[in-house]
């Protein structure tokens, strides 16, 4: 009952309909970079006049209270993540701030156009490396560039997964810059996490600010687990007309656990680890249940490929089914994402996607890069030396923002380490310039601050290929800071795509 008196406190500040649609800068500044909330003019940007009102209508402790109640119901979900130290592992609560991030659905229709483009060029790529590798025989990348990588798996070559689509799920970041314009920072195609928190994300903003709902005219993203278990069914093998779908996880101690349980549970489908499965003598997959064995057709995989098969990768890995890839490459069940996909999620290969768009589906990328240097090339080394103080250097093969260099905000026995370590091994670095981030209101201990954010929307491909409506945002809490990652401090926020006001 507590619950619910507080949360209709707060929501009679909603019903204030005599503010204008303009917010006070006095009230929220942030003129250095793009807001995603108000213009340079100190308007409320379209769609957003009901957040800019709800806002100017709470105080500090109004809006401190509407934050505990988002605390307390991502409690009450068990909404957490996994953060790994040296000594431990910790569980913590969902960091989330309640202040929603809008889009309007014109922007966003460009740019999932752009997001489905390039995973359906990225998919070509990748199907072409582990077969005919024309790309590479006609110089238009570097052929050592790509066979040299540790992600190139040639226990995958000759491969052809259903659908011709490795990558199956995608989560391509993106970033907006002081002009307002989306950039593709990078595109995770391995084992991208993040869409359970975007789903529960959604739920959390309507238990707490159900009126900004009534306001709202806000695209879904509630569909997402109907839409992948469509995506996996798609990918089952031979006739199968209800194909036996199951989410592979490494266990309870994985950082993502939460997600994997959370998407067996919505669509349905079993969660398993390693140890549930056995590969028979004819090479199909078959789960362990109390009624026998029962064939698997399509698996999930929310494991690293290395230990995915102990025949073919890590060789002492437990966590992984032993004959999974025979099994695999007998065409008798289907893997997502497929291995061997990561050859394409490489921060190298990264500066040649928009080639790789041009090259395999003849038209011009609709959603752009950052620019890339890549230290391998002596010339973009040596500018990467002279100018480390200003740029992002992060290595070619690390992921979750663990060891990258952010030149502006860097010491100098930290620039002196790094150049060291570029000097040693450039292939291994890439550099990009510090973009200005775009910002948006948060809420920082009962004030609200602007803070540097970015985006990553899930992208599937099986038989068709779809884009969600957003995506999960992922905020900068600490003052100035890029570091958006929630191991290293970062948060998160409804991600809205806004139709309509109502």
């Amino acid at each position: 009952m507590w619950y619910i008196y507080c949360l209709i406190n707060v929501c009679k500040s909603f019903h204030g309909n005599n503010f204008r649609q303009d917010i006070s800068v006095r009230l929220y500044k942030s003129k250095k970079h793009f807001d995603e909330l108000i213009s340079p003019e100190g308007r409320a940007r379209k769609g957003v006049g009901n957040i800019a009102r709800w806002l100017r209508s709470n105080d500090a402790e109004e809006l401190r209270t509407a934050s505990e109640l988002a605390q307390l119901a991502i409690r009450q979900m068990g909404i957490s993540f996994t953060v790994y130290s040296e000594e431990t592992n910790i569980d913590r609560e969902w960091p989330f701030d309640i202040i929603p991030r809008t889009i309007s659905a014109s922007d966003w229709k460009n740019v999932s156009k752009g997001l489905a483009q390039r995973l359906k060029a990225l998919n070509r790529f990748i199907d072409d490396i582990y077969n005919r590798q024309k790309i590479l025989a006609e110089d238009v990348i570097p052929a050592d560039l790509v066979l040299n990588s540790p992600n190139f798996r040639a226990e995958c070559v000759g491969m052809r997964p259903a659908q011709s689509a490795w990558a199956n799920v995608c989560g391509t970041d993106l970033v907006r810059d002081n002009a307002g314009h989306f950039f593709v920072l990078e595109d995770n195609l391995r084992v991208p996490s993040g869409v359970s928190y975007m789903i529960e994300n959604r739920e959390v903003t309507k238990r707490v600010l159900p009126e900004l709902f009534y306001d709202h005219s806000i695209l879904p993203v509630d569909d997402y687990p109907s839409r992948l278990f469509e995506m996996l069914a798609s990918l089952a093998p031979g006739d199968r007309k209800r194909p036996n779908i199951v989410v592979l996880t490494p266990g309870i101690y994985n950082s993502a656990y939460f997600e994997h349980a959370y998407l067996a549970r919505e669509m349905g489908v079993e969660l398993v680890e390693g140890s549930d499965l056995i590969v028979s003598e004819d090479n199909y997959v078959q789960m362990n249940t109390v009624d026998g064995p029962v064939r698997v057709d399509v698996i999930y995989r929310r494991i690293n490929e290395e230990f995915l098969d102990p025949e073919v990768f890590e060789k002492d890995s437990l966590l992984g089914v032993p004959g999974l890839v025979r099994a695999w490459k007998s065409g008798n069940v289907s893997i997502a994402n497929s291995p061997g996909s990561g050859v394409a999620d490489d921060k190298a290969i990264y500066a040649f996607v928009p080639t790789i768009i041009r090259y395999y589906l003849k038209q011009e990328p609709i959603l752009h890069n950052v620019r890339t240097y890549l230290c391998r090339d002596p010339r973009h080394l040596d500018f990467v030396l002279k100018n480390i103080k200003k740029l992002v250097i992060k290595p070619v093969n690390e992921s979750g923002g663990y060891g990258i260099l952010v030149g502006p905000h860097s010491t100098d026995l930290e620039r002196s380490r790094y150049v060291k370590q570029l000097e040693k091994s450039p292939e291994n670095y890439v550099a990009q310039p510090t973009l200005a981030l775009s910002t948006a209101p948060t809420v920082i201990e009962g004030n609200i601050e602007p803070r540097h954010l970015d985006l990553r929307p899930f992208i599937l491909q099986g038989k068709k290929i779809w884009a969600t409506n957003g995506g999960l945002t992922r905020v900068a809490l600490k003052k100035g800071s890029l570091v958006v990652n929630s191991s290293q401090g970062g948060g998160s926020k409804d991600t809205w795509i806004v139709e309509r006001t109502k």
